[in-house]
């Protein structure tokens, strides 16, 4: 039993790591798209597509109700109660309300766009807007189905369609932005047409899922009730019960769906809490830039102002990606009452982002002109993309001390804490905006960010999982990203140079290059800082759960620990 135990933890951690990859190739892909839809449609449509993405997201997580959760628990469950028959049932009813949900709300906002736009201060978003709809109508019942096969513990179809979803997408979104373009269309249309890329790439993913469910359906994936064992195993591995009284037996359909909802509404609601600080934008950043000048002329300052933010997501998508480690690693100490091994494990992690996060934002801060010509063909706001940088170490520790607190149980508290940031977002975009234009937008967001990743990091210390101490936080950093900041200025200027001497100043291949070697020279001068500093050392490394042992391995051999 103790082997079947253990070849089921592996199969589920192989699932985890299935998921992970494929959310980290999605992320990337989804990320870096942003890049070719600023130079091929201008920052009025780059920031149409941002005024209306975040929104869509926010709509699209509303639509779903939560329900992709509670499908993969009450799967989860039926399944290792040897309950096949009503994990089928809730699937049914569940991808019913999804797709009727996700209907009606898309009916809705194609219907309501104009007065979306209303709202948001900015009428040449109501294209962009109709287009998203699109996706609602198909998103949500395809969210439903890769729940379905989560609770089954396969996470090949999710996985599978998640890239498929991407990929599509951003193919039709191209595609669109080089017909568009070259039949000259407006920046609305254009920002439109992107946005169909959406419902094209969610329509994609619904269809590998449904191959996926037909599959299943031929027997030629096997269930539960073909392969006698299997579900007592998973009971037995997940320390379930064999039968469900809540879940099995023959409850009606509505009182299935209310225990359903009452698993998904507070899920919902949970979910909605992250992208707060991106929706204060959108509901007041184009509308105080509006005043005092045309609704285009703020869309393309709008545009400018996001041009920092995929390079800050790049940061804070590694954080995202590696904070699943965190969450089970604590929960596993929390259960054996070892507070000790909690507290080392959340300074260190604390520690290690912190520095990463400082490190991008130093970074990306003192190549901000190069890195914003190279990518966007103009240095354009680079003032605001600079300010913009300091978002990555803020976001990076909110991100990761929400995991810990998750990991420890405590749930509530950094959704309450966002809420907290976003109102701090909204109150200093109404202060700072009027005089400072996107800059303003910009040191508003860091405020935000910090207080999040601040209130959870005071709320870890006031339980007594963590330590703070002023050199580690402050000291020894500052001199390492001294360090870091010169190297990359000197290295950058050199290269601007030597690019002048040669003809190619100012150009964006001499951008490039000063971006790409200063990068190199700070990451330099931040792995040289952190052994010279002690900022590094080698048991504490060891110390993280699943890639640290190796990561300080691979350390050693380069001689980096003595």
């Amino acid at each position: 039993m103790r082997m079947k135990k253990s070849s089921q933890g592996s199969k589920l951690l192989e699932g985890a790591f299935i998921l992970s990859a494929a959310a980290i190739l999605t992320k990337l892909i989804g990320t870096l798209q942003k890049i070719p839809l600023q130079n091929m449609g201008g920052d009025a449509a780059f920031g149409i597509y941002n005024t209306v993405y975040p929104l869509y997201n926010m709509l699209a997580t509303v639509a779903m109700l939560g329900l992709p959760a509670a499908i993969s628990k009450f799967v989860a469950e039926a399944s290792a109660g040897r309950n096949a028959a009503e994990g089928r049932k809730v699937l049914r009813i569940s991808a019913l309300t999804t797709l009727l949900s996700g209907l009606l709300l898309a009916c809705a906002v194609y219907a309501g766009a104009p007065l979306l736009a209303k709202w948001i201060g900015n009428s040449h978003v109501t294209a962009a807007l109709r287009s998203s709809a699109w996706a609602l109508a198909v998103v949500p019942l395809m969210a439903a189905l890769r729940g379905y096969f989560q609770g089954l513990h396969n996470m090949v179809p999710t996985a599978v369609s998640q890239v498929v979803e991407q990929t599509v997408r951003v193919g039709v979104m191209i595609a669109l932005l080089l017909y568009l373009t070259r039949e000259g269309a407006d920046a609305a249309s254009i920002a439109a047409g992107a946005l169909l890329g959406s419902a094209a790439g969610g329509a994609a993913g619904l269809l590998v899922v449904l191959l996926y469910l037909r599959r299943h359906r031929q027997g030629r994936e096997p269930d539960a009730e073909q392969q006698p064992g299997t579900a007592a195993e998973e009971a037995a591995a997940l320390e379930l019960p064999a039968t469900l009284p809540a879940a099995g037996g023959r409850s009606a359909p509505g009182s299935r769906l209310r225990r359903l909802l009452g698993y998904s509404l507070p899920v919902m609601l949970g979910l909605l809490a992250t992208p707060l600080i991106g929706l204060v934008d959108v509901f007041t950043v184009p509308r105080l830039l509006a005043s005092g000048q045309s609704d285009a002329a703020a869309m393309v300052q709008f545009g400018i102002y996001n041009r920092g933010l995929p390079l800050v997501q790049l940061v804070t998508m590694l954080a995202t990606s590696l904070s699943v480690v965190f969450i089970p690693a604590l929960a596993d100490a929390n259960y054996r009452g070892d507070r000790l091994l909690i507290e080392k494990r959340c300074s260190l992690s604390l520690r290690w982002f912190w520095l990463l996060g400082l490190a991008a934002s130093v970074g990306l801060a003192v190549l901000a002109v190069p890195v914003n010509t190279a990518l966007y063909g103009d240095a354009a706001g680079s003032g605001a993309m600079a300010w913009l940088a300091f978002t990555a170490a803020g976001g990076t520790v909110s991100i990761i001390s929400a995991a810990l607190l998750q990991g420890l149980g405590i749930v509530r508290a950094p959704a309450l804490h966002l809420l907290a940031a976003a109102l701090l977002k909204a109150a200093l975009n109404l202060l700072l905006i009027p005089q400072q234009g996107i800059a303003g937008a910009a040191i508003a967001s860091v405020a935000a960010n910090g207080a999040a990743a601040a209130l959870n990091v005071l709320l870890l210390r006031r339980r007594g999982y963590l330590r703070l101490r002023f050199a580690d936080a402050a000291v020894r950093p500052a001199a390492l990203l001294a360090g870091l900041a010169a190297a990359a200025a000197a290295v950058s200027y050199g290269a601007s140079a030597a690019a002048e001497a040669a003809g190619l100043g100012g150009s964006r291949t001499a951008a490039l290059a000063q971006s790409v070697l200063g990068v190199l020279a700070g990451c330099a001068a931040f792995a040289v800082g952190a052994v010279a500093l002690r900022l590094l050392r080698e048991e504490e490394l060891r110390q993280l759960p699943g890639f640290g042992p190796r990561l300080a391995d691979k350390l050693k051999r380069l001689r980096l620990f003595p």
